[in-house]
């Protein structure tokens, strides 16, 4: 396969699919053993009354027995821009917040830009349409919607009800480091060690961004390997720098400052790959997700919040469909890192639209009418519950072994078409929750 770096743009930073469309198993006649998987999964499915937030969650209390005590919650979406998903993710939150103590919201964006809602959601700094406007653009522009905004406008709303007891906000990705992140480590070293300011200054030359997130990234892309890789170089050395200032301050004020400067370091160090060597991309999405993971745990760990994880069902299950491209994932990370502290909530549909950028580069809806013979969505929809929940670490026999076995699955990155992939539901995800129809969302500034 040839890597453009093109494509590298979009694989980088948030689409899944890399490999070639799996081709739809041959369908099973009317009297072989599926009947009586789906009467399994009939038997072991809880109803989903909605995926709208507010109003009755009687029916989740199902979800909060399947997390248990679980700190972390990834929660899929099997596309990067339907309604539905997003949707459902408000409704999850506010209720995992009422029932379970949940505090903290993670999504699949950069570390920066969830702290700059981080301070809207605490403080009401800034307006959340200019935030995401500015923050979600390129390969984030799909989470600049009108989901998201209600969604961090309840977030506020709670935390002027709650001051004692604030939800949280979040970001977990590594493609971008805004300048503030720059500015507050120059403040930090400034007030801790001056003699070394100047050593500082030069390591992040070049680093800080001086535009647009969009552009930013752009240009990093285009960069040449070697400068790449010397950008990489210097971040890693800005990062021990600031390390050694732990005798000269606080261990709070310490603590924070690692971690920028860590933010900054892994945003370097995606970029210094190869582009043009299959193997090395390979090792960049693997990097990108042992990272999400790194910042999601020391987060967790830090704030001690429990945390809802939003990314697609990709980054938070724990096997990948497509190993020779994406080795680990974001799921698997976690599992090692937190234990059954975490748990995985995949999310798959059986129609519907989304928006998705085509081969012509321009974003356009798309939709999908009911999945195909030998798909894992086709025999999921045959359950009599419209939309449901189900643990698949307790289904029986023979749902068992048909959640086991890989099948065509439909999951979409930020690129259409995509896939379907071949996946197991159970050895990637704890927890499925299956849709029978989703619209694609509103996106703002469009």
């Amino acid at each position: 396969m040839t890597w453009h770096r093109t494509t590298i743009v979009l694989t980088l930073l948030m689409t899944f699919g890399a490999a070639a469309p799996v081709a739809p198993a041959t369908a099973s006649p009317a009297t072989s053993p599926a009947a009586s998987v789906v009467d399994v999964l009939d038997h072991a499915a809880h109803p989903l009354r909605a995926v709208e937030p507010g109003g009755d969650t009687g029916d989740l209390y199902t979800l909060d027995r399947m997390i248990g005590g679980a700190r972390v919650v990834g929660l899929g979406e099997a596309t990067h821009s339907s309604h539905d998903f997003f949707a459902l993710k408000a409704r999850v939150l506010r209720h995992l917040v009422g029932e379970k103590g949940f505090r903290t919201f993670a999504l699949e964006a950069p570390w920066s830009t969830g702290l700059r809602l981080d301070e809207y959601v605490l403080h009401g700094k800034g307006d959340p349409r200019d935030i995401m406007r500015e923050e979600f653009q390129r390969d984030y522009l799909w989470w600049n919607n009108t989901d998201y905004l209600k969604l961090l406008q309840w977030m506020r709303a709670y935390n002027v009800q709650h001051p004692d007891d604030p939800v949280r906000f979040m970001g977990d990705d590594i493609a971008w480091t805004g300048p503030e992140v720059y500015d507050e480590i120059t403040d930090y070293v400034a007030a801790t060690d001056p003699g070394s300011s100047p050593r500082l200054a030069e390591l992040y030359r070049g680093l800080r961004p001086d535009v647009p997130t969009g552009t930013y990234i752009e240009r990093y892309l285009n960069k040449p390997y070697p400068e790449r890789k010397e950008m990489a170089q210097r971040a890693g050395e800005a990062l021990r720098l600031v390390k050694r200032q732990v005798s000269n301050t606080s261990g709070e004020a310490y603590a924070w400052a690692v971690q920028q400067a860590a933010a900054i370091d892994r945003t370097a160090r995606q970029y210094a790959f190869d582009f043009d060597d299959p193997a090395e991309v390979a090792q960049s999405m693997r990097y990108r997700d042992q990272e999400m993971a790194a910042n999601v745990v020391w987060w967790q760990r830090h704030t001690g919040t429990k945390v809802l994880l939003s990314a697609h069902d990709a980054h938070i299950g724990y096997a990948s469909s497509d190993p020779a491209h994406y080795p680990k994932m974001q799921g698997a990370f976690l599992r090692e890192g937190l234990g059954r502290g975490y748990m995985s909530v995949g999310l798959t549909f059986d129609q519907g639209s989304f928006n998705a950028t085509g081969p012509d580069d321009a974003i356009h809806r798309w939709t999908l009418g009911p999945a195909g013979p030998g798909t894992n969505e086709q025999t999921l929809d045959r359950v009599h519950l419209r939309d449901y929940i189900i643990d698949l670490r307790t289904v029986g026999s023979p749902a068992h072994e048909w959640l086991t076995r890989a099948r065509p699955t439909r999951i979409v990155g930020t690129g259409y078409p995509d896939g379907p992939y071949d996946i197991a539901l159970a050895p990637t995800h704890d927890v499925l929750i299956h849709l029978h129809r989703v619209t694609a969302a509103r996106l703002r500034d469009r």
